[in-house]
């Protein structure tokens, strides 16, 4: 059952997006040196290393139904290999600010999948409206940045479907990993996409061949620690607890956190559309888990029980 989000999944929320929206930046400064598939196996080993070492500290016992490992691997691809590939391949002609923004659009997905697949995640009144309000601050946030040198037609539709691919991989996992605890889905599914990507990277890219500057470790190291690694353990957290659309909301804070590790990191231009964006986006978020506006609009019907 989903639980009312405490102050602490609230702070985790924020962890994450954090996490989530500062990796666009070093996406962005490891596609510079590093072929796709190298980089994405590099992050996904690091993150692997951190996620064993976490479980096996905390004793967790492994799922023994064959059929969770399944699901795991089907998650591995839908929520990491196919996004991670093409929003790497997206920045290589696409500003990082505007690949944070383009991800913002994950709960737009999100809702109307969970109202098909998940009984307890209908679509109501005020999570349509507070999403659409959301998301109108996300169109004026990438305003600026839909106009700018280097993006392309390619990259901005390679983002859309990794929107796409990340919407349906947090209504997956919340509909086959219930029960299980967060650090399991997150290690395998990390586990099996290290596996494919690495695979991929050895019979296409030669990545002995590859030559590491002093960015591209740095690149790697954070993507592997925070993006790859407990990134994910505070999603697969989230998502038991709050759902996958609360959860979602995430998205929301990658434009905030992407468009200011751009200008950081790259100089980029803070405007007046940053500022009315981000209040945009809070307005909405605040509206979608308000408790007004709850009456059902469209959602699957919960299972019912026979009696005796």
């Amino acid at each position: 059952m989903i639980a009312r989000p405490t102050r602490t999944d609230w702070l985790t929320l924020l962890a994450l997006g954090f996490m989530w929206g500062t990796s666009y930046v070093f996406i962005k400064l490891g596609v510079q040196t590093l072929p796709t598939f190298t980089l994405i196996a590099a992050r996904l080993g690091i993150g692997l290393a951190l996620l064993a070492t976490v479980v096996a500290i905390a004793g967790e016992r492994l799922p023994r139904e064959p059929r969770i490992y399944g699901h795991l691997v089907v998650m591995s691809v839908v929520n990491i290999v196919l996004p991670f590939y093409l929003i790497t391949t997206a920045e290589r002609s696409v500003d990082s600010a505007l690949a944070a923004v383009l991800n913002g659009a994950v709960p737009l997905f999100v809702i109307v999948l969970a109202a098909f697949f998940l009984h307890d995640e209908p679509l109501t009144v005020n999570r349509l409206v507070g999403l659409g309000i959301g998301y109108l601050g996300v169109i004026v946030l990438v305003s600026r940045s839909l106009g700018a040198s280097g993006s392309t037609l390619t990259g901005e539709l390679a983002l859309v479907l990794s929107t796409v691919s990340y919407g349906a991989g947090a209504v997956y996992a919340r509909r086959n990993m219930r029960g299980i605890p967060p650090m399991i889905p997150a290690l395998f599914q990390v586990g099996f996409a290290f596996a494919i990507v690495s695979l991929i990277a050895l019979f296409t890219e030669q990545p002995w061949n590859v030559s590491w500057s002093r960015d591209a470790i740095i690149a790697v190291v954070w993507l592997g620690i925070f993006g790859s690694g407990l990134a994910y353990l505070a999603n697969f957290r989230l998502l038991a607890r709050i759902g996958a659309t609360r959860t979602s909301l995430v998205a929301y804070l990658l434009p905030i956190v992407g468009i200011v590790s751009g200008a950081l990191m790259f100089g980029e231009v803070v405007d007046v559309r940053i500022v009315i964006g981000t209040i945009l986006i809070i307005a909405g978020v605040a509206l979608v888990n308000s408790r007004f506006g709850q009456r059902r609009l469209f959602g699957r019907t919960p299972p019912t029980t026979e009696p005796g």
